[in-house]
């Protein structure tokens, strides 16, 4: 999926199950010593999708560590984004003299739970909704919305080490399989970011990945 979101030489890897083992490094391993199953299977897959992309890139794999917000830290000279949910992981990287910043999400794609619209939406956001339906009844838009604002984040942080609210960005929408995600801060160094969509079967994908 991510293949058709993505530019070269970005790399993207997905996995759909959890049936192939995953190794961890022994610093990876202590962060979910106690983790129930399905969080180490979420954890594991979705590094060995990283550590293949690395290779690809002629990159040593390393253990992926999480950053003070979670974020996933990279080698010296790489950018990248993980994304999981329920029947999919998947990672993209490229090296930093390629592109500056990635941000991927997935989702499933189904309508999102009762308020979560209310909670992350604009109301100029919720004003395009109808419209949206209206052109592609078969989109679950507003579970769209809600991965574009994740993708949005995930390129926005590793750029500006600041936290990006729901409320922070403005996303349009388009039923041609792209969104522009505008920031809404002030003194943001960033104005907004181009980004691409794609569902296919049960799982929504989202994707922003910028040039150096």
């Amino acid at each position: 999926m991510l293949e058709q979101l993505l530019p070269p030489p970005v790399v993207a890897v997905e996995r759909y199950d959890d049936e192939q083992p995953a190794d961890l490094f022994p610093e990876e391993e202590a962060l979910i010593v106690n983790a129930v199953p399905k969080r180490r299977f979420e954890f594991s897959s979705v590094r060995a999708c990283a550590r293949d992309a690395m290779r690809r890139l002629g990159v040593e794999p390393v253990a992926i560590l999480p950053g003070p917000k979670r974020e996933p830290l990279w080698p010296e000279g790489v950018v990248g984004s993980l994304t999981h949910c329920a029947g999919y992981r998947a990672a993209a990287l490229a090296l930093s003299t390629d592109f500056r910043t990635i941000g991927i999400d997935a989702e499933p794609h189904a309508p999102a739970p009762e308020g979560v619209l209310g909670a992350i939406a604009l109301p100029s956001e919720i004003d395009r909704m109808p419209g949206l339906a209206a052109e592609d009844p078969k989109i679950c838009w507003d579970r769209l919305l809600f991965s574009a604002k994740e993708s949005t984040y995930k390129a926005w942080f590793p750029v500006t080490r600041r936290w990006l609210g729901f409320e922070d960005a403005d996303i349009t929408l388009a039923a041609d399989g792209t969104f522009h995600s505008r920031i809404l801060l002030a003194d943001t160094p960033v104005a907004g970011f181009d980004g691409r969509w794609l569902v296919q079967g049960d799982v929504l994908v989202t994707a922003i990945a910028v040039p150096a």
